[in-house]
């Protein structure tokens, strides 16, 4: 059951569109919104639409992590679990190309596509600078969208969504996974509308490049759960992010 997310919520989608709206309607725009209160509901804008995605697919390095920590490739300790902080908090380029090389390009994607994610959360190159060492920073574009490092908010719902779910790997890793994920280093984009509400129990990764901006978080905060994605290619993505989490965490607010 946990496989896919819930069908759209007429309810939620008409609030999302509208919020939308109030945004402007950026074209280049694309959100997912899951209200984990049961019944779980889900509303989305050009979910499926893959964008180049900095940072964000390093969920993927840290899912396959735990992955290689089960199938016993990597033994897990005090400097592995600062190396995934490190990546995750404070997006470090160098600990996400050190995993990298650990677990090899093609384990990080069977990984993903054992939990469907493939299709909109990819990992195709090493990051930070590139060039020097081609054989091993550079494997293969996304398929459909030719990009290094992709990703599509669907497949960034459905991460948070597993995740909750203790469904990535095992409960166990999962908790550990949504430890690494909270108290996030940086503060731009949904963390500065979040945090600007008062909230602070924030599971999150954000990723950005140039006008591409994008953030995925999992929200728990005085009894509200609910999961949001958003990429965006705009000069004003962080404002545009900040202000459309605000939207959406009213939207849950409405009906609790």
């Amino acid at each position: 059951m946990w496989a896919v997310l819930p069908d759209r919520a007429p309810d939620l989608q008409e609030q999302l569109d509208a919020a939308i709206v109030e945004l402007g309607s950026p074209p280049d725009l694309a959100v997912s919104l899951v209200d984990l209160h049961a019944p779980a509901r889900y509303a989305a804008s050009q979910d499926q639409r893959i964008f180049y995605a900095a940072s964000l697919p390093k969920l993927g390095i840290l899912l396959a992590a735990f992955a290689a920590m089960r199938d016993r490739k990597l033994q897990r300790g005090a400097a592995i679990d600062a190396s995934l902080t490190r990546m995750i908090r404070f997006s470090s380029n160098a600990d996400a190309s050190r995993l990298i090389q650990t677990l090899g390009f093609a384990y990080i994607a069977r990984t993903l596509a054992a939990y469907g994610l493939d299709s909109g959360l990819w990992v195709g190159k090493a990051y930070g600078p590139s060039g020097y060492r081609r054989h091993v920073e550079f494997w293969r574009t996304e398929p459909a969208s030719g990009e290094w490092h992709a990703a599509d908010t669907l497949q960034l719902a459905r991460f948070f969504w597993l995740l909750d779910a203790g469904c990535l790997v095992d409960a166990s890793s999962c908790r550990a996974m949504k430890r690494i994920l909270a108290e996030p280093g940086t503060s731009e984009y949904f963390v500065a509308g979040l945090r600007a509400l008062g909230v602070r129990g924030i599971h999150r990764k954000f990723g950005a490049y140039g006008t591409i901006h994008g953030d995925a978080v999992l929200v728990e905060d005085a009894g509200r759960r609910y999961i949001a994605a958003a990429l965006v290619t705009s000069n004003d993505g962080p404002a545009l992010l900040s202000a459309l989490i605000q939207r959406l965490h009213q939207i849950v607010l409405v009906r609790h």
